[in-house]
């Protein structure tokens, strides 16, 4: 079915508790085993049903930020949510303390039923409030970025739009686009500290009426870490720094030769080559031709997949005003069916971000016949492996969008992987500090950013530029306001994606089949014992970083 001629029906919330609870009874009254799994086959059915309505509201709100009706329906959602998930708990507890449950283990394994635990550790019905109150201020960051016009070049410019400029050979322009991106963030600064400061004081109110020390412990459990804690994260930090930083500084070095400049700023970050950075030829339409053939060529599995999602409309990838900012995958899991949505700029983020979302929505495409539904559910930093890794195994068909480019485009996609470790990772780190430490001011807030920035980024020179002078960069990074902890899954997974790439320089056929596996595995296998079945080397041992930056450098060398 076509997306735009998928049904949204508004659910009442009193419905949905009314029906979660009638089948949280009926489940606690089974009597046999296959009683039970009648009841969780209804369940599991309504769940999807619940999730679907509220994917399409979400998609629908995110092209149209400026449609009133499905704001509407988004805020209701932000609201609806806690009280959803307080009556989903207890059908969960319900799972959890049945007498069924080594029955239902050896009919599913164990994941799911350890995913379960992890969530009842990061909710209670006391905290509902708290929850509805931090959906409400993370829509309203969403809503505020996607605000973002300019008058620029005698064009009004989304934030995506302007961000192609910063990619110019003309310093000139590069800098005035830097600059307004700037000044437009820095207009808003109080709106943006006070929506952060709200965040970091409600999330540590939830930690607290949880019975955690900080909001860290809330926002693992959150994130599913199922398979490491914070030491091991920590660990994998000290191996960037040790392994990953100064592999970054060196290109950095021969990115400022290369462009004839004596130190990297804001705004020479994303102007690579004195050529200009590599673009993709084409239209966003040809664009989007070439990835068809690509995945029609790629597998069979690929194809059926890219013909799907071709035929029903699920892809939107165009800017425009009112459209949110970035990009993201969302399945819709009453028709199985993936949505990719995307900001094209003419730029190579274009390709970057096409890959990179069919990375997600074939995964979920793949898995849609895994049962329980809980099961196709993986973890975020499984998800990246899925996402991150395509961008590279699409690397034979690269020259499609990049012609004679298409070694420069290695090259950069490669020099780009590898510096977005270190800024994730402090990111990461970031957010450690921030809720160890949730009364900081706004002053020690951003001292501590550019502290951070010395130690992960020491070649970056921010002079001149206020926003980013005084250290309020990480303002633009979604998933610091909506997604706390999520950003490290980029780095650990982004490991991964390398290590296929490294594979995939030996042998294409087997890195294929070795991805093709992983992603048919779905959420059946925690992060850790996802990467050692496979045979991939582990990111929380600092040293077998240095195995995939030895390859990188290699690589490199010879271009």
């Amino acid at each position: 079915m076509k997306f735009n001629d998928m049904k949204y029906e508004k659910l009442e919330v009193e419905d949905i508790i009314e029906k979660i609870s009638s089948l949280n009874e009926k489940f606690n009254k089974a009597e046999t085993k296959d009683e039970v799994l009648a009841v969780y086959k209804e369940y599991d059915e309504y769940s999807k049903y619940v999730q679907s309505m509220y994917h399409i509201a979400y998609i629908r709100n995110t092209i149209d930020t400026t449609d009133q009706y499905y704001s509407e329906q988004k805020e209701y959602w932000n609201n609806t949510f806690p009280l959803i998930q307080e009556a989903s708990q207890k059908f969960e507890e319900s799972l959890l303390n049945s007498k069924f449950r080594k029955d239902l283990e050896l009919e599913w394994g164990n994941i799911m039923f350890l995913n379960m635990e992890l969530s009842q550790k990061a909710f209670s019905p006391e905290i509902v409030p708290m929850l509805q109150e931090e959906n409400k201020l993370t829509a309203e960051y969403q809503k505020l970025m996607a605000s973002f016009q300019v008058e620029f070049d005698g064009k009004t410019l989304t934030m995506p739009q302007l961000f192609a400029y910063s990619q110019s050979p003309d310093k000139d322009i590069r800098k005035s686009a830097v600059e307004a991106i700037s000044s437009w963030m820095n207009d808003r600064k109080l709106e943006l500290d006070r929506i952060f400061d709200s965040l970091v004081k409600v999330r540590t109110e939830i930690a607290k009426e949880l019975g955690y020390e900080s909001f860290t412990q809330v926002g693992y459990y959150r994130m599913n870490r199922n398979s490491y804690d914070e030491k091991m994260v920590k660990r994998f930090r000290e191996g960037v720094v040790k392994h990953i930083v100064p592999l970054t500084i060196k290109l950095k070095e021969q990115h400022a030769e290369r462009i004839g400049v004596e130190k990297i700023t804001a705004y020479d970050t994303f102007f690579l080559y004195p050529q200009g950075n590599p673009k993709p030829k084409g239209t966003p339409e040809e664009i989007l031709a070439h990835g068809k053939r690509i995945y029609e060529e790629l597998s069979e599995e690929t194809k059926e997949f890219i013909n799907f999602m071709i035929e029903n409309d699920l892809f939107d990838v165009l800017s425009k005003p009112g459209k949110a900012v970035g990009g993201y995958c969302a399945e819709i899991p009453i028709y199985n069916a993936p949505f990719i949505f995307a900001n094209f700029n003419g730029t190579v983020s274009d390709v970057n971000v096409l890959t990179h979302e069919v990375g997600h929505a074939f995964a979920d495409y793949t898995s849609k016949n895994i049962y329980p539904t809980a099961l196709r559910r993986y973890s975020f930093d499984i998800a990246e492996i899925h996402s991150m890794a395509m961008e590279f195994l699409t690397w034979p068909w690269m020259e499609g969008f990049f012609g004679e480019e298409t070694e420069t485009y290695y090259e950069m996609h490669l020099a780009s992987a590898l510096e977005m470790i270190p800024y994730g990772t402090m990111v990461d780190e970031f957010q450690h500090h921030i809720y160890e430490k949730p009364d900081i001011t706004i002053d020690e807030r951003n001292t501590l950013w550019l502290e951070l920035e010395a130690k992960y980024r020491p070649w970056l020179h921010n002079e001149g530029i206020p926003f980013y002078e005084d250290g309020r960069l990480w303002q633009r990074q979604t998933h610091i306001y909506t997604s706390p902890f999520y950003y490290i899954d980029y780095c650990l997974s982004q490991i991964i994606a390398l290590s296929f790439w490294a594979l995939s320089q030996k042998s294409y056929s087997d890195a294929w089949e070795k991805y093709l596996r992983l992603t048919r595995l779905a959420g059946t296998r925690t992060f850790v014992d996802l990467i050692e079945n496979a045979d991939l080397p582990s990111p929380f041992v600092p040293d077998n970083l240095k195995l995939i930056t030895d390859v990188a450098v290699e690589w490199l060398d010879k271009k």
